[in-house]
């Protein structure tokens, strides 16, 4: 099985490839909120209906990912079955984005020209995203490769997102917002973001070097229909425990780092982006590290046993949080501090919960064509891409059910008002800042606490459940998936003599 080691080219070429794709991912699934509720006054209905359709957008897409697995299953160009959608959705993705943070529209207008793009975007990343991930198990599939190839992508990608988040914040948020308010410092990184992952694409596309592609037949889902998709994932016990539990640690993970986690600390410690880029950015750190030893790690301990270190952390780390943010401590620094080392603490450890994950569902591939004799890469793969949208659909959820709650909307909507003023220059930034601070100052504390309890108290709930669901539901340990790899190379042995 030499020819299925993992190649230094490939494991470079492919995992670079993820630094600017995330830094423009992050700028819409984590930030779109942020421009809408931070440059646009809305009332409750208009909100919801954003709120719903995002939900709506992100569920729809989700169902719809294995399809496009399906499609790149069946896909046979001279480029291989990848390489065409991976460039194609990047460049609609691009286009979308920057059409998108250049909107000047208001009131329903905006909310209707949201839904659409909110529709666009979703299937246009989804040519990019499954074509992305569904070529990781072509790469590699013994352990030790797909481990380090999974790990250095998980990484990367980690990377990319910390870069938008480092530049994201301050420069849309404060004193250093580009063009002096939050609707040119969006319009202007849309620009920048877009130009960064399209050349990275240029790594995988031109570095990467895929094995053969087999021929349709039995080996390969060979049309597109979604009773092959569902009874694919159906057959597959194991893939579809795998996709509950990730998508409880999924929904759990994304949490702090939203809406939620972003308000709170505006609210509590002021409008100053550098804040949140330094709350999101510590956290990515410890996820970033995770990711470095990962492979090194799991070699030592079972994935069962990295499961249980990391919910421990978890719940450590959100208990730190919840317990800092409610400690009479006047000295705002020292509180923003020890409450970044919460998040630290919990954000690295989900980050083992999402490669454990993903080595899992790369693992189900050959456990697949163990049962049934198919791969289907490419349906099994969109699994991964599936849930985190699900997963962010129902934070989604959570964000809007919290702040229909709490009231939070007529806060945002003034520093929303704010912000338009300056970019019609009708007021100076620094007027803008000075009256935003007057808005902060008028939170009641009641509506943050509310903010800290949800994001911290909801995502150990969650990790708890995927944990207990891991240990009692996926039998695929490592330990079994060696034998059914030397069985599938027995097989291959048979059928060539």
């Amino acid at each position: 099985m030499e020819h299925e080691r993992l190649t230094k080219r490939n494991l470079h070429s492919y995992t670079l490839t993820g630094i600017g794709r995330d830094t423009a991912a992050q700028l819409w699934s984590g930030n779109l909120l942020n421009f809408i509720m931070f440059t646009r006054s809305l009332t409750a209905q208009q909100f919801g209906t954003i709120n719903a359709l995002m939900v709506v957008a992100r569920v729809f897409d989700g169902f719809t990912d294995p399809i496009m697995g399906n499609i790149i299953e069946i896909t046979r160009t001279r480029w291989g079955k990848f390489k065409p959608w991976i460039a194609i959705g990047m460049v609609l993705t691009a286009a979308v984005m920057i059409v998108t943070f250049h909107s000047t529209l208001q009131d329903w207008q905006f909310v209707t020209f949201i839904g659409i793009m909110l529709f666009v975007y979703s299937k246009v990343f989804t040519f990019n995203d499954v074509g992305y991930w569904g070529m990781l198990p072509s790469l590699a599939s013994q352990k030790a490769d797909r481990d380090k190839l999974s790990a250095r992508a998980m990484l990367f990608a980690g990377i990319g997102g910390g870069i938008a988040t480092i530049l994201i914040g301050p420069l849309t948020a404060g004193d250093l917002a580009l063009g002096g308010n939050a609707l040119q410092a969006y319009a202007r990184l849309a620009i920048v973001f877009s130009a960064v992952a399209m050349a990275f694409q240029l790594f995988t596309l031109i570095g990467v070097k895929e094995k053969p592609l087999p021929p349709k037949g039995e080996a390969t889902v060979n049309r597109v229909a979604l009773r092959t998709i569902f009874r694919t994932i159906r057959n597959n016990d194991q893939l579809c425990w795998l996709m509950i539990l990730f998508l409880l640690a999924t929904t759990g993970n994304n949490i702090a780092p939203s809406m939620l986690g972003t308000n709170f600390i505006f609210f509590r410690f002021g409008y100053d982006g550098m804040l949140t880029t330094i709350f999101m950015t510590l956290g990515a750190v410890g996820a970033g590290v995770v990711m470095l030893f990962y492979d090194r790690v799991s070699a030592r301990f079972t994935r069962a046993q990295l499961l249980k270190i990391a919910t421990l952390c978890i719940l450590g780390g959100n208990a730190f949080m919840l317990l800092t943010g409610l400690l009479p401590i006047n000295v705002w620094w020292l509180q923003f501090s020890l409450l970044t080392l919460g998040n630290l603490f919990s954000f690295g450890a989900f980050s083992v919960y999402a490669l454990v994950v993903m080595v899992c569902i790369a693992n189900t591939v050959e456990y697949n064509e163990w049962m049934t004799g198919a791969r289907a890469e490419g349906i099994i793969f969109s699994i991964r891409p599936f849930i985190i949208k699900l997963g962010h659909g129902f934070v989604q959820l959570i964000v809007w059910l919290v702040f229909a709650a709490s009231g939070v909307l007529q806060h945002t909507n003034a520093i929303a008002g704010y912000e338009q003023q300056t970019s019609m220059q009708l007021i100076s930034s620094e007027v803008r800042m000075e009256n935003i601070t007057q808005v902060i100052h008028q939170v009641p504390t009641g509506r943050m606490l509310a903010l800290l309890a949800a994001m911290t108290i909801i995502p150990s709930v969650l990790a708890i459940a995927s944990y207990w669901l891991f240990k009692r539901k996926f039998t695929l340990t490592e330990e079994r998936y060696e034998q059914i790899l030397g069985d599938l190379a027995q097989r291959n042995a048979q059928s060539i003599s």
